[in-house]
């Protein structure tokens, strides 16, 4: 008893664990029981237990309880109330009998015996126990006591006793043998007979079946049944008790019941019970017991209860909860079905109360008619169970077969449609209504998809039914892998991106020390000294202002035109984490809210494939966490989704995508991004992508110079000193935090430094504050600081190579110590320096195949990946046929390719890969190291080691010929001759820093790069290894002057700012070499090979609309098209008989047009290079032709026939022609809008025409001269001309002349407005100007022809200039001046002072940019930085010992310096105003002292900065002060009071001195006698002094004009003198006499001193120049090489060493060689601000163009030049065309023709030279 009621109870989940024993205790269990099952559902059971308590186990009682609530409820009747207690009273006593008895077995509809076993093993044989036997449905005879059926306790045949037989819902019949009893064709749903002892019975059940002969019949019987009276009273009975009764309105139709029985019964429409139904429903489940009651008692109708089906308590198959009776109507010989249920439950339209009750009947009416034909189908087969399984669960909800608390649950879950977007499902794709309604499994689709999307539930229950079946569809039609709605789609890329981070612990501690990054929209300049670039924004907030997003913004986002944002930075800079940030904050933000663009970080170097071109197109998918997404659902996605695209790392995907793509670079074309409705941020590398390749590959510039997309460029600006701070100091948090929980994330545990530790030791190596200012750089210095303490000494200048170095030690010993506890644990000992080892092998290996690979992900290949891109294919069959054909082409190809890439990681993922310990793991089988920057440091020391390692055969016995023999055998095997380096900066840097390495290992690098390059005059095969070690060699700022460098090969190598000066390059390969700002002055460039070229004088260039290529013309009579990235020659056209004048491309590049002196112009196929038409009418030299802007089918051009004409160029006939210049027409212009054309003349006017009609509209007069070119701006309203010496600016509409810009200009050929008309371009000689639009000041200036410059032309965007010349060169300039060399230390103003330390050994500069440099002597190199003053550092010194350093500024404040920390010791304020000297006391380095323009002299106390004196007297400024070395110090100060003055240290004036007129300039106590001072001034004098007396002694005259300075021998008996009027005076300090003058510099002389021995003068000017000059000897070396004013020069103690300061920003240290009298320049240090130098530069058979080959002696020469002379003077006097000054190009414009016909008279001077011009 107790095991059934507990089976009952775990049943209906009302027990829990352990509660069989407390069943056994309880004594009310069976009342509880009768009570839950009848008032379990609407009362709670702890309710019912407690009433039942309190009535102490009186059922009763609590029933009357129950009922008279309920029955209150429905205002009841108190009698029917008394009578319903006592009926349902007496049920239940009932009922507690029955489960009182204990029956074994079960009974079923059907035939049911019962009867004892007679097993003596039997529990129930033992128990006497009566026992049921289910027949079920069928026909059986026995003998009552002799029977033999199977014990359902024992299991045995013996149950031979019979006692009863009950029949089940079945239509039966019982006959006994003695005839006592005969029943037959019974249908009473349950009844229960006795066996006699010793009779045979015969039992026949069958299932009830309906009686009709067809289907007609079995209507007709039902609906006459249904209105029987019997039924109807029935009906009346229920209704009288308060229950509802629906009559079905109509039998339902008979299509729809054919349907039915043909699926549901097969046919048989005997089995169809439903035809007439009644449904009941009630409020409670009292009202259904006494529906149920009431109907059990149709016996008094005259209806049979047939059968009774409760599927309350126990589930119908399809969980539908309802009590069906079926009553046979006798009368009609037909059943009548009776389905009872609650209200609650029911879903019958009109009646339901359940949201969406029509879903279950319609899926239901679905699974009905679906019949799975093929049983082998084993997908639809599951897909019907399914779904089967599905209308189960949806009824379990509608009829809580589950728990209210687990509905709850359920719910919870719901997300509507509108808030997470449901995708259509793929089956559906291309399917008609006619396709669904032939397949069931679709039409089940279909109608779930559209539940789905339609159905808005708002209760408990409709909501649980919703997540029910969203489930089934994610589960079974969508299936699991893809998602099923674009919320699925989004929370697998969050988890997907958590994951991600969690797994990566670099990226955990990235993000938790984040500080926001700075932007701006050009890159920083550490070259540029301005405050403005101090000026930034947030990167986050900008990136989010430009894609227009608000963090509260809930605004749908509509598909609209993408945006992209392009992020540069340099290496380290921090793109990666802000990537990762950006994504990080936008999902913070994005809150599942699908109108808000989903953020997707792409890591580009880890999806692009470049074998796979596939693969590359769906680099989007790729990088999402789906394996085989189906299109059709990425489709789906992209219809409802945004996005933004974070894609990280282009640079590193660079080389081989440029090497994939073809016409179509642009990136956001080639990876089909149009497809998706998403913004992008792109980042890439800024020292990576030239300028070109970001147009066309990120930018996707168009004809027009308007990207095809919204695009905007951020540049990442380095850590401010705030940044790094705040970054410190989280940093310091962060290894406090995991110090304190144990945990260990790859940072120095072992070390508890805070905020003020790290700063303090950072201090101590000032040269590590700028590699701070770089993120990544920042955080690995943090990182190794404590180690890099104990390697190196306070003050060491640290490179970025040593630092890294540090972090490999660090990171490896890191990963060894992990792999050994390991190891440890299963007490296995390892070598540790064996695996360190091992470990720095493995990564300098993979580092360096990484970088010949061109990629920063490592792959371990995966058999896994090759079985899913297989299932892929066959999932998405191709869509067109071609495509599979291409497919197959390409199959081996790419099969190949694929296995050449495996072949390459495969030894680095062998067995238990090192990778595992040493890598970061990105995906499953992609790695990578920490950084990219990690990759190149592990690169350049492959290659590095590979260099310095190599050893001869006999070291020992080799002279250095031989050496370098043998090494370069050896040279084509290095590494550094693999692959050139110029894409890999990062690497080049590294090993340039190891060049100045301390470290003996690495002494012998510099001298065999050097060697590589010697090597590669010999060598074409080493040009790689020669142009990286030139590369590597000028990145260290190693200085390669007077290098002799004939027939080496260099191709590609970068040599911007290098230092050349003197190098022999005679017949060198410089084929694509960058000589960005180098100085080049006296290099000599013969024969050099550079590229293809013209072979004559160039007259123009353009270039094309999408400025990829340019095209030049000559007077080679060829055409040229040019590629502009690589400089190559693409196309050559010939067909011109005489010069090319002009040349341009159509707007959409397909055409070029050009005109010659032939008198003829062309029109040329760009792509054949065939001649389409030729335009012929002009009777003179055609100058200039144009096509009509945006029409091709017309152009313009001008001629010397005094014509302009319009032509088409379909026909070549002439349209219209344009007369009334009276001079050549030079060129001829369209306005923007087409209306008007501009023409210029040697006549001297520029004339406006309209062009419909031919008329002239405007004449604009004012050149004196031939006007040589005129352009319109951009907006039409102006034009811009020039002439020989002129440009000016015009009105349009007024013809006035608003501007006019004459200064300095010579020999202007063309002049035009900038892109935005904001400056003016021109070209003057041999240089390029470019000048402020409304001032004319200029602002920049290009230098670099060697000959005249005839044209130039703008790119789209204005920031490229291309320029052709006579010297028969192209050159291309960027007018951004963008340099390779990512960073050059120098200064970047002016330069005032620069001064030796005390030993020589180092150099310190300052600068108008504010700052002071420490240079290493021998090398070059900068040691130290000072920054601190706000304005111009004005003068510096060291103290005697060099350990300080004393510098002053224009804003009256001295600071103080440690030479060796960087530290600023001690600044000192008073002075009022500027600064003009400060110097350490002589021999006291405890003190200095300092003169101002506030008259005051004051001296201070260096430790303290307290000021000890002051002294005062002067009624003016102070120039300077100087001091006497005796006994007793003194101080002689001079001033503006035109008067000197002498004090003691006390500050006691102890002289004056007057007598000077004007300004004094310098006074210096005489070396031999210090009673006597020497003084110059602005008075043109110099005189002589007693400082005892103050009396004059002695007159110096001779100056012209001010005198700046003196400067005494070493012997104290001469003293030279320099001044304004440009010479250097020597005098005899006894005699007054002038000993010699030396004239020579052409500007004012900065300085000049003697040499040592007094027999040399060394002097620098404002000529640019230093001069030495030899006294003895009379003569003079001129050393040049600065391109500014030389401002200041010292000479080393031994005058072996000379160091020289510029105005262009540079310091040169010049070597001297008194025995050998050689001079040469050791090295250059700074950025010059001049562009290019190339003064003395040779450039035979390269750029020059004059070459008399003709000319056979002198006296021809000489009879040459007379005729030219002659012939130009009569031009000029007759014509007046011409200026005086004319250059050899224009002479050479004067042809033979053209002379004899307008100067017959001077033919016998061609006679003379037969033909020896030109």
């Amino acid at each position: 008893m107790c095991t059934r009621v507990y089976e009952y109870a775990k049943k209906h989940k009302k027990l829990k664990g352990g509660m069989q024993n407390e069943l056994e205790q309880d004594k009310f269990l069976v009342e509880m029981k009768a009570l839950i099952r009848l008032c379990g559902d609407v009362v709670e059971e702890e309710v019912l237990r407690k009433q039942l308590e309190e009535a102490n186990g009186n059922v009763s009682v609590v029933i009357e309880n129950m009922v008279s609530r309920f029955m209150s409820e429905n205002e009841m009747k108190e009698k029917d109330k008394k009578k319903e207690i006592e009926n349902i009273t007496e049920k239940i006593e009932k009922g507690k009998r029955e489960e009182e008895k204990i029956d074994i077995g079960e009974t079923k509809p059907g035939i049911n015996l019962q009867g004892y076993c007679s097993n003596k093993k039997c529990l129930a044989a033992k128990g006497k126990l009566l026992v049921w036997i289910n027949i079920g449905f069928n026909e059986i005879s026995f003998v009552s006591d002799k029977a033999s059926y199977s014990c359902p306790d024992c299991k045995g045949l013996s149950v031979a006793l019979i006692e009863k037989v009950k029949f089940i819902n079945s239509e039966y019949s019982i006959i006994a043998s003695d005839k006592s009893t005969i029943l037959e064709n019974k249908n009473i749903y349950q009844s229960t007979y006795v066996i006699n002892s010793g009779l045979k019975y015969k039992l026949k059940a069958k299932k009830i079946k309906q009686h009709a002969t067809n289907v007609d019949d079995l209507i007709n019987r039902s609906e006459q049944a249904m209105k029987s009276k019997e039924i109807i009273k029935l009906i009346k009975e229920l209704e009288d008790s308060g229950i509802k009764v629906v009559n079905p309105p109509k039998i339902k139709e008979k299509q729809r019941l054919l349907e039915k029985i043909e699926n549901d019964y097969n046919g048989d429409f005997n089995q169809a019970f439903d035809i007439g139904r009644f449904t009941i429903l009630c409020e409670n489940i009292t009202n259904l017991k006494t529906a149920v009651a009431v109907m059990k008692e149709a016996e008094k109708f005259n209806l049979i209860v047939s059968e009774d089906k409760n599927f309350f308590e126990a589930q119908s198959k399809t969980h539908y909860r309802v009590h069906i009776i079926k009553l046979y109507a006798p009368n009609d010989d037909v059943y009548i079905e009776m389905q009872a249920t609650l209200k609650k439950f029911t879903t019958l339209e009109g009646h339901t109360v359940i949201e969406n009750a029509k879903l279950s009947h319609d899926l239901y009416d679905i699974n009905r008619v679906w019949k799975v034909n093929d049983s082998t189908n084993q997908k639809e087969t599951l897909f019907k169970q399914a779904s089967d399984e599905i209308l189960t669960k949806i009824n379990d909800i509608f009829c809580e077969w589950i728990e209210e608390k687990q509905i709850q649950k359920i719910s919870d879950r719901y997300k509507s449609h509108l808030s997470i977007g449901i995708l259509k499902p793929p089956q559906l794709d291309y399917k008609n209504s006619s396709n669904i309604n032939h397949s069931t499994p679709l039409k089940l689709i279909e109608f779930v998809y559209q539940q789905l999307c339609n159905f808005i539930p708002s209760t408990i229950k409709g909501k649980a039914i919703y997540v029910t079946l969203y489930e089934f569809y994610k589960q079974y039609i969508i299936e699991r892998h893809q998602p099923a709605s674009c919320f699925d789609f989004s929370l697998r890329l969050q988890k997907s991106k958590s994951q991600q981070i969690q797994q990566d612990v670099t990226i955990v501690q990235a993000l938790e020390t984040y500080i926001p990054l700075e932007a701006n929209n050009y890159p920083y300049n550490e070259n540029e000294n301005t405050d403005q670039k101090y000026i930034s924004y947030d990167c986050y907030e900008h990136v989010m202002k430009f894609l227009e997003l608000k963090e509260d913004d809930k605004k749908i986002n509509e598909r609209h035109s993408n945006k992209i944002m392009i992020i540069q930075g340099k290496s380290g800079s921090g793109k990666s984490l802000f990537c990762r940030h950006l994504e990080d904050k936008l999902w913070n933000n994005y809150s599942f809210d699908l109108k808000r663009p989903i953020p997707v970080f792409i890591s580009l170097p880890k999806v692009y494939n470049q074998y796979n071109k596939e693969k590359q197109d769906d680099i989007i998918l790729q990088s999402l966490p789906y394996k085989n997404i189906s299109k059709h659902i990425i489709n789906e996605i992209r219809n409802k989704l945004s996005f933004i695209f974070i894609m990280d790392g282009f640079d590193e995907i660079f080389n081989s995508y440029r090497n994939n793509v073809n016409n179509n670079k642009y990136f956001y074309d080639y990876f089909n991004l149009n497809q998706w409705n998403a913004n992008i941020v792109i980042t890439c590398r800024s020292d990576v992508l030239h300028d070109d390749d970001i147009k066309q590959m990120l930018m996707g510039i168009n004809q027009n110079n308007i990207p095809k997309t919204t695009t905007k460029m951020m540049h990442l600006w380095p850590f401010t000193k705030q940044q790094t701070y705040s970054y410190i100091e989280k940093f310091a948090s962060m290894l406090k935090n995991n110090k304190k929980n144990s945990i260990n994330i790859n940072i120095n545990n072992n070390v508890d430094w805070d905020l003020q530790q790290y700063k303090e030791t950072l201090n101590n190596y000032p040269n590590l504050k700028r590699m701070m200012e770089q993120p990544f750089l920042l955080q690995i210095i943090l990182t190794v600081l404590p180690s890099l303490t104990k390697q190196y000494d306070n003050g060491s200048n640290l490179s970025k190579t040593q630092i890294y170095e540090a972090f490999h030690n660090y990171w490896i010993d890191l990963r060894v110590q992990n792999l050994i506890n390991r190891l440890a644990k299963l007490k296995i000992q390892i070598n540790y320096k064996k695996i360190k080892s091992t470990f720095y092998k493995y990564c300098i290996d993979l580092g360096f195949e990484m970088f010949i690979q061109g990629k920063s992900i490592a792959i371990e290949e995966d058999i896994q990946d090759e079985e899913n891109e297989k299932i892929c294919i066959k999932l998405d069959p191709k869509e067109e046929e071609g495509e599979k054909t291409e497919a197959k082409k390409n199959d081996v190809k790419m099969e190949t390719e694929k296995s050449i890439t495996k072949n390459v990681w495969e030894k680095y993922f062998n067995g238990d890969s090192i990778a595992k310990y040493i890598l970061k793991r990105v995906e499953s089988d992609k790695y990578e190291f920490l950084h990219k920057s990690c990759q190149e440091y592990y690169a350049a020391q492959k290659i590095i080691l590979d260099i310095i390692l190599w050893k001869p055969n006999d070291i020992n016995n080799l002279n250095n010929a031989q050496f370098q023999k043998q090494f370069e055998s050896n040279i084509h095997k290095l590494l550094i001759n693999y692959k050139l380096l110029n894409e890999e900066l990062g690497i080049i840097q590294f090993i340039a820093e190891r060049i100045h390495d301390n470290n003996a290992i690495y002494i012998n690098l510099k001298s065999r790069l050097f060697r590589i390059i010697e090597a590669s005059k010999h060598n074409s095969n080493i040009n790689i290894a020669a142009s990286n070690a030139i590369t590597i060699l000028n990145f260290a700022r190693i200085s390669l002057n007077n290098q002799n460098w004939n027939n080496i090969k260099i191709p590609y190598a970068i040599l911007d700012h290098a230092f050349l000066e003197g190098t022999n390059l005679q017949n060198a390969y410089l084929n694509q070499v960058s000589f960005f700002q180098a100085f080049l002055n006296k290099v000599n460039f013969s024969n050099a090979s550079m590229t293809q070229r013209h072979s004559s004088r160039i007259n123009e260039v353009k270039f094309s609309a999408d400025d990829l290529q340019i095209v030049s013309c000559s007077e080679d009579k060829t055409i040229r098209i040019w590629d502009t990235l690589s400089g190559k020659q693409l196309k050559l056209f010939e067909g011109h008989t005489d010069d090319v004048r002009g040349i341009e491309f159509s707007n959409d590049n397909s055409k070029i047009l050009s005109c010659s002196w032939d008198k003829t112009i062309r029109l040329w196929d760009t792509i054949s290079g065939k001649q389409i038409q030729i335009f012929e009418g002009h009777n003179m030299y055609v100058n200039a032709a144009y096509f009509l802007p945006n029409d091709n089918t017309k152009i313009i051009s001008c001629s010397d026939d005094e014509t302009i004409r319009l032509w088409d160029t379909i026909s070549g006939k002439q349209i219209q022609i344009f007369e009334k210049h009276e001079g050549y027409v030079k060129q001829v212009q369209f306005s923007p809008d087409c209306s008007k054309i501009v023409s210029c003349s040697w006549d001297k006017t520029i004339r406006l025409w309209d062009i419909i009609s031919g008329k002239l509209m405007q004449t604009f007069e004012g050149h004196l001269h031939p006007v040589r070119n005129v352009h319109f701006s951009s907006d039409g309203s102006k034009i811009i001309s020039c002439c020989e010496n002129t440009v000016r600016i015009w009105d349009i509409i007024s013809g006035k002349q608003l501007q006019i810009f004459e200064d300095n200009f010579n020999n202007v050929n063309d002049a035009k407005f900038s892109s935005n008309d904001s400056t003016i371009i021109l070209c003057s000689n041999n240089i390029i100007q470019i000048l402020d639009a409304l001032s004319g000041k200029q602002i920049q200036i290009l230098e670099g022809h060697s000959g005249s410059i005839n044209g130039i032309h703008l790119s789209s965007d204005g920031s490229k200039i291309v320029s052709c010349s006579s010297d028969k060169t192209i050159r291309l300039w960027d007018t951004s001046s963008v340099q390779k060399i990512p960073f050059l230390e120098g200064h970047k103003d002016t330069i005032n002072h620069v001064k030796f330390s005390s030993d020589f050994s180092k150099i310190a500069s300052c600068s108008k940019d504010k700052t002071i440099r420490i240079w290493d002597t021998l090398s070059g190199k900068q040691l130290q930085l000072f920054e601190g003053h706000t304005k111009d550092v004005s003068g510096i010194e060291f103290s005697s010992d060099s350990s300080k350093m004393v510098s002053f500024s224009s804003n009256e404040i001295i600071r103080l310096w440690d030479t060796i920390s960087g530290k600023q010791i001690q600044i000192f304020e008073g002075h009022n105003k500027f600064i003009n000297a400060v110097h350490f006391l002589p021999n006291d380095n405890t003190k200095i002292i300092s003169c101002s323009a506030d008259k005051t002299i004051r001296l201070w106390n260096v430790f303290s900065g307290e000021q000890i004196q002051i002294f005062e007297g002067h009624s003016d400024e102070i120039n300077g002060i100087h001091f006497s070395h005796s006994n007793s110090l003194q101080i002689v100060s001079f001033s503006m009071d035109n008067t000197i003055r002498l004090w003691d240290i006390s500050g006691k004036q102890i002289q004056i001195f007057e007598g000077h007129t004007a300004c004094i300039n310098d006074v210096k106590f005489l070396p031999n006698d210090h009673s006597k001072i020497l003084s110059c001034s602005n008075d043109n004098t110099i005189r002589l002094w007693d400082t005892l007396s103050g009396k004059q002694l002695q007159l110096f005259k001779g100056h012209s004009d001010d005198i700046d300075g003196i400067t005494f021998s070493s012997d104290g008996l001469k003293f030279l003198s320099f001044s304004k009027d440009k010479t250097i005076r020597i005098w005899d300090i006894s005699s007054e006499n002038q000993i010699q003058i030396l004239r020579g510099h052409k500007n004012k002389i900065n300085f000049a001193q003697f040499t040592s021995d007094g027999n040399k003068i060394v002097s620098c000017s404002n000529d640019e120049t230093i001069r030495i000059w030899d006294l003895s000897k009379k003569q003079v070396r001129i050393l040049e090489g600065h391109s500014d004013y030389v401002t200041k020069i010292q000479l080393s103690s031994d005058d072996s060493k000379l160091i020289s300061c510029s105005s262009d920003r540079t310091i040169r240290l010049w070597g001297i060689d008194n025995k050998m009298g050689l001079i040469k320049c050791i090295w250059q240090s700074g950025i010059q601000s001049c562009g290019l130098s190339m003064k003395g530069s040779i450039w035979e058979n390269v750029n020059v163009f004059l070459k008399i080959t003709d000319v056979n002696n002198f006296d021809e020469i000489i009879i040459f030049f007379y005729i030219v002379w002659k012939i130009l003077q009569k031009v000029i006097n007759n014509f007046q065309f011409l200026n005086s000054n004319i250059t050899q190009n224009q002479s050479q414009t004067i042809k033979r023709n053209e002379i004899r016909s307008k100067y017959k008279g001077d033919h016998k001077f061609f006679t003379a030279i037969n033909n020896r011009i030109l």
